[in-house]
C-alpha cells in the first residue's frame, strides 16, 4: 500500500455461485436496493468471455455493504443461491490457514446456508462453502473460514463428532495440500499394510498367511475373491511391526511363483495417493518425450489427399535422417496434416526453410515446428487478446482518461463513441464532409475552406463556432463601401472581405507587398457559405431497411445491439451456417461503431468471424479433452 494514499473504508463484496447468465445490470438491480452502488464487475474468461461464476460489488458506504451481506446472503437468483462475503484483496489471510476449518462426512442435504447457520454461533464467518460437483450436488465436505483462530478452535471442540442430519461429522483444522503430501511422504517410510497382486486364482487366505507369517506377526490378511469364490489375483496383509512389512516387501517383491508369474508386493496405497503417483509418472514421461522431440519434430499441413506416409517421407528425405513420419488419417482418408521427425535440430530447421510454401501435389505446404496443444492454444489466445486490446486501446483511449472504470459496470458513464482519423475517413466516408465551394480568385477546383485536419465522429454533431480558432486572425476594421461582414461577427473576431463585384483594394499598410505563399492573405477575396448537411453512408442488407450511424445513435443501447445483430446474422449465416448464433453473440460484444464499420467492409467482417471460429474450435477441443479425462 502507498503510505501517502487515502485510507478508504472497505465496502467491497465478493458474490459467488452465480448463474453463468447473470449480468452486471441484473446484479445492479439486486444490490442497489441496499444502497448506492459504485461499480459491479462479473469476472469472465479472457478468451470466451463466459462468466466464471463470481463477481465483485463496490458500495459507496461500508454500512450499505454490510446490509447487503446480512440481508441478501444465499438469496436465489436465476435458480441458484448466491454466496456473499467480504472481498479480501490480500490473499495472505486466506493462504495462512488461520481460522480455517475443514468439515467432512456431511449429509447431502446440507447446503451453504445450513452450514453457515450452524457455525455462525461460534464467531464471525468470513466465508463458508460446501464443495459441489458439476451437477450442483454436495460432495460431502466443506470449509468455514472464521475471523479469529479462537472461534475456529471453539467450533472444532463443539461440533467435531456431533450428528448433523443423522450423520457424525468430522471437524478439524484445515491442512493445505502441501502439508498433506508431506505427511503422506513421511507415512510412506513407515507402513504396516502390504498390497500383494499377480498370484493367480488358486491363492487362498490360508496360503497367503502361510507365505507372509515368517516375516512377523500378522494382524489381518485377505485375498479378494469373485462371486464364484475364485481369487481376483490380489489381496492385503497387515503386520504389527513396520519392520516386518518392510522385510516382506524386500524379499517377496518380484518373486516368481506358480505359472511363471512374478508376484508384486508393495506398500498399500489409497486410491487418491495411487492416482497422484501415476499422474506424476505420466507427466514425467510426457516431459521426457517432449524434450526428446523438441526442435526436431515438424508439423506439416495443407497436404494433398494423395500424399501418404511414403510420399511425405520421400519429399523430406533430402534434408536429413528421418526417424518417424506420419500422415494423420480418419476413416481411411487423409486429414490434411501430418508430422515429420528428424534426428537433428539443424536438419529440421533446414527442412522448414526449404519446404514451407513449396507446392507438393496440388497444394502449397505449411511447415513449422510442432507445438503442444496447450502451447498452441495459449499462443492463439494471446494473439486474439492482443488484437482486441489494440483495437480497444486505440479508440477507448481517446474517450476515457487514465484510471477509468475499465470493464466495470458504472451506471453514470456514457457509452463510448468511436473516433476516426483522416486515414480512416476516406474509407468510411468517400464523399467529402464539406462540399467544395469556389471562392473569387481561387484556382479552378479549389475549395472554399482549407482541408479539414480534425477527426470526425461516426455520429455527426452540430458544428459550434468558437472564438479564437482561426490562425493568423486579422484585427477588426470598420466596414467600408463594397465590403461584406462575415456572419456571426458578434461572436468572433471579424474578418472583412472585399465584395466580389466591387474590385476594391483592401486597406492595409501603404506600399506593403505580400508574398505569394502567405497564409490567409488579406487581399484574397473570400466568401463564407453555409456548409451543406453531411450525407451519411448507410448499410444496406437485403430485406431490411438501411442502417445509418444517426439511426443507431438515436436508439437505446439494447436496441442498438438488436439492430446490429439483425444485420450481422444473415451475413454470418452465409459463411458458417452451423455456428451463426454463437458467432453473432461473440461479435455483439464488440463496440458498436466497430460493428458498423464491419458491416460496411466485408473484409473486416470476414477476418473477425475467422477469429471467432478459431476461439470456438479451441474451446471445443478443450472441452473434448476434459470429457475424455473424466
Amino acid at each position: 500500500m502507498n503510505p501517502g494514499a487515502p485510507n478508504y473504508p472497505m465496502a467491497s463484496l465478493y458474490v459467488g455461485d452465480l448463474n453463468p447468465d447473470i449480468t452486471e445490470a441484473q446484479l445492479f438491480e439486486k444490490f442497489s436496493s441496499a444502497g448506492p452502488v459504485l461499480s459491479i464487475r462479473v469476472c469472465r474468461d479472457a478468451v470466451t468471455r463466459r462468466s466464471l461464476g463470481y463477481a465483485y460489488v463496490n458500495f459507496q458506504q461500508p454500512a450499505d455493504a454490510e446490509r447487503a451481506l446480512d440481508t441478501m446472503n444465499f438469496d436465489t437468483i436465476k435458480g441458484r443461491p448466491i454466496r456473499i462475503m467480504w472481498s479480501q484483496r490480500d490473499p495472505s489471510l486466506r493462504r495462512s490457514g488461520v481460522g480455517n476449518v475443514f468439515i467432512k462426512n456431511l449429509d447431502k442435504n446440507i447446503d451453504n446456508k445450513a452450514m453457515y447457520d450452524t457455525f455462525s454461533a461460534f464467531g464471525n464467518i468470513l466465508s463458508c462453502k460446501v464443495a459441489q460437483d458439476e451437477t450442483g450436488a454436495s460432495k460431502g465436505y466443506g470449509f468455514v473460514h472464521f475471523e479469529t483462530e479462537e472461534a475456529a478452535n471453539k467450533s472444532i471442540d463443539k461440533v467435531n463428532g456431533m450428528l448433523l442430519n443423522g450423520k457424525k461429522v468430522f471437524v478439524g483444522r484445515f491442512v493445505s495440500r502441501k502439508e498433506r503430501e508431506k505427511e503422506l511422504g513421511e507415512k510412506a517410510k513407515l507402513f504396516t499394510n502390504v498390497y500383494v497382486k499377480n498370484f493367480g486364482e488358486d491363492m487362498s487366505d490360508e496360503k497367503l498367511k502361510e507365505m507372509f507369517e515368517k516375516y512377523g506377526t500378522i494382524t489381518s490378511h485377505k485375498v479378494m475373491s469373485k462371486d464364484d469364490g475364485k481369487s481376483r489375483g490380489f489381496g492385503f496383509v497387515a503386520f504389527e511391526d513396520p519392520a516386518a512389512a518392510d522385510r516382506a516387501v524386500a524379499d517377496l517383491n518380484g518373486k516368481e511363483i506358480a505359472e511363471g508369474k512374478l508376484m508384486y508386493v508393495g506398500r498399500a496405497q489409497k486410491k487418491a495417493e495411487r492416482q497422484q503417483e501415476l499422474k506424476r509418472k505420466f507427466e514425467q514421461l510426457k516431459m521426457e518425450r517432449l524434450n526428446r522431440y523438441q526442435g526436431v519434430n515438424l508439423y506439416v499441413k495443407n497436404l494433398d489427399d494423395t500424399i501418404d506416409d511414403e510420399r511425405l517421407k520421400k519429399e523430406f528425405a533430402p534434408f536429413g535422417t528421418i526417424t518417424s513420419v506420419k500422415v494423420m488419417m480418419e476413416e481411411g482418408r487423409s486429414k490434411g496434416f501430418g508430422f515429420v521427425c528428424f534426428s537433428l535440430p539443424e536438419e529440421a530447421t533446414k527442412a522448414v526453410t526449404e519446404m514451407n510454401g513449396r507446392i507438393v501435389g496440388s497444394k502449397p505446404l505449411y511447415v513449422a515446428l510442432a507445438q503442444r496443444k496447450e502451447d498452441r492454444k495459449a499462443h492463439l489466445a494471446s494473439q486474439y487478446l492482443q488484437r482486441i486490446s489494440n483495437i480497444r486501446m486505440q479508440h477507448m483511449g481517446q474517450v476515457f482518461p487514465a484510471g477509468g472504470a475499465g470493464s466495470y459496470f458504472v451506471p453514470t458513464i456514457p457509452q463510448p463513441q468511436r473516433f476516426y482519423g483522416p486515414a480512416q475517413m476516406a474509407q468510411i466516408r468517400p464523399t467529402p464532409r464539406w462540399a467544395a465551394q469556389p471562392r473569387p480568385g481561387a484556382p479552378a477546383g479549389g475549395s472554399g475552406f482549407p482541408a479539414m485536419q480534425t477527426p470526425f465522429r461516426a455520429a455527426p454533431r452540430a458544428q459550434v463556432q468558437q472564438p479564437g480558432i482561426m490562425r493568423n486572425p486579422i484585427p477588426a476594421r470598420p466596414i467600408t463601401a463594397g465590403q461584406q461582414a462575415v456572419p456571426g461577427a458578434a461572436n468572433m473576431q471579424a474578418r472583412v472581405m472585399p465584395g466580389p463585384a466591387m474590385g476594391v483594394v483592401p486597406q492595409g499598410r501603404p506600399g506593403y507587398k505580400y508574398t505569394p505563399n502567405m497564409r490567409n492573405p488579406p487581399q484574397q477575396p473570400m466568401t463564407i457559405q453555409a456548409a451543406p448537411a453531411p450525407t451519411q453512408q448507410a448499410v444496406h442488407i437485403q430485406g431490411q431497411e438501411p442502417l445509418t450511424a444517426s439511426m443507431l445513435a438515436a436508439a437505446q443501447p439494447q436496441e442498438q445491439k438488436q439492430m446490429l445483430g439483425e444485420r450481422l446474422f444473415p451475413l454470418i449465416q452465409c459463411m458458417y451456417p452451423n455456428l451463426t448464433g454463437k458467432i453473432t453473440g461473440m461479435l455483439l460484444e464488440i463496440d458498436n461503431s466497430e460493428l458498423l464499420h464491419m458491416l460496411e467492409h466485408g473484409e473486416s467482417l470476414k477476418a473477425k468471424v475467422e477469429e471467432a471460429v478459431a476461439v470456438l474450435q479451441a474451446h471445443q477441443a478443450k472441452q473434448a479433452v476434459a470429457s475424455k479425462k473424466e
